[in-house]
């Protein structure tokens, strides 16, 4: 049997078809099954995947930020803002104004005690709605505010 050393481009092409159609796919399978798939390409100690930050869950306490460091933050930020401004030709900004603004905005009532607001106006709905349709199926109304305050027990409760 006599092997050609040169290949017509009919062959050239049915050479490369049958390597990407056959070879390449079996050669990746078997690269899969053996060393774990792509779920660890990039992995190792170094990986980034590993450094990804926790995700905040919205329980326990707060970190608490000084307050004197917010407020140096805060100006220095608007300060560059204003600088920026006045690159552009336009007028700068009132850093203090704009400062005492925004950090009597912060100084509202956030963190859990807003959220129980909110939560407890969420839940206040929520009864008001079921007492309506109960309502409207024939049974007696149930007292808002105890029922309220029941549904915040159960929740709080199974958390």
């Amino acid at each position: 049997m006599d092997l050609p050393i040169a290949m017509t481009a009919l062959q050239k092409g049915m050479v490369v078809l049958g390597f990407t159609g056959i070879a390449a796919p079996l050669i990746g399978l078997l690269l899969k099954r053996v060393s774990g798939g792509w779920e660890t390409m990039g992995g190792g100690p170094f990986a980034i995947l590993n450094e990804r930050p926790r995700k905040p869950t919205g329980f326990g306490p707060e970190q608490s930020i000084d307050p004197a460091i917010q407020a140096a933050e805060v100006r220095q930020m608007l300060a560059a803002k204003s600088h920026r401004r006045e690159m552009r030709g336009e007028a700068p900004l009132d850093v203090e104004a704009e400062a005492k603004r925004l950090l009597a905005a912060s100084e509202r009532p956030r963190g859990a005690e807003a959220m129980d607001a909110e939560l407890r106006a969420e839940v206040r709905q929520l009864v008001v709605a079921r007492n309506e349709r109960r309502m409207r199926e024939g049974p007696e109304p149930l007292d808002v505010e105890a029922e309220t305050e029941k549904q915040l027990a159960d929740l709080i409760g199974s958390s």
